[in-house]
């Protein structure tokens, strides 16, 4: 049972760890833009690290063995990394300069910002996979970043919390305004945007070409 709790425990800390290096890489990057550039695209950083009863109530959901194989070829979002800014484009701006270091392997994007989920809700999700060097060695561990607006963070955590109050049985009027109310979020980001571009003199549109996977 001491054998199984400590492999138990190393195998999370190594995706806490793998979190660890992303938080560092984005705090660099805001500390960068807050001392050399007079903007800075990047909000506020958070993260959380599931549970491992989170973790194998998800293998069981999708009918798989949990085991640490298994978990780690299956389970991606183990350790998650959120970035909130203030324009859409700063989300692509960001996933730019984080994917194109050398020791970060992007191993899935899914682009809700280009392509919304039903209910409206807009992000950039990556999927990437970071080496986390051990006593043992290189370890590669993967962490989801998830990218978006403060609008539609805002929204988010209101969905989140609307849920978990109905246990996920909400009523379709409130799943109808739901639905509007990230309508309305992505409208104000895109006016914000517009306005921001022309008092700073910046093109009008903002780059939205980014790998998308759906």
């Amino acid at each position: 049972m001491r054998a199984l709790r400590d492999e138990t425990e190393r195998f999370m800390q190594r995706y806490k760890f793998g979190m660890d290096e992303i938080i560092t890489k984005l705090s660099i990057l805001r500390e960068e833009f807050n001392q050399a550039y007079a903007y800075n695209p990047i909000e506020h950083i958070s993260s959380r690290l599931k549970s491992l009863d989170s973790v194998i109530d998800k293998m069981r959901r999708k009918g798989v063995e949990p085991s640490f194989d298994t978990i780690r070829a299956t389970v991606t979002d183990i350790a998650g990394v959120r970035v909130t800014c203030s324009f859409v484009s700063d989300a692509y701006r960001i996933a730019d300069l984080l994917t194109a270091q050398e020791d970060v392997r992007v191993l899935r994007v899914k682009d809700y910002i280009a392509h919304p989920k039903a209910n409206g809700y807009q992000s950039l999700h990556l999927i990437v996979e970071i080496p986390v060097y051990l006593s043992t060695g290189a370890h590669p561990v993967a962490v989801e970043v998830q990218i978006r607006t403060i609008a539609m963070d805002f929204w988010a955590s209101l969905e989140h919390k609307i849920y978990y109050k109905f246990d996920r049985q909400v009523p379709e009027s409130l799943l109808a305004q739901l639905t509007d109310a990230a309508r309305t979020a992505a409208e104000l980001d895109t006016r914000m945007e517009r306005l921001h571009r022309e008092v700073h003199g910046l093109p009008r549109e903002p780059r939205n070409d980014g790998p998308v996977e759906v």
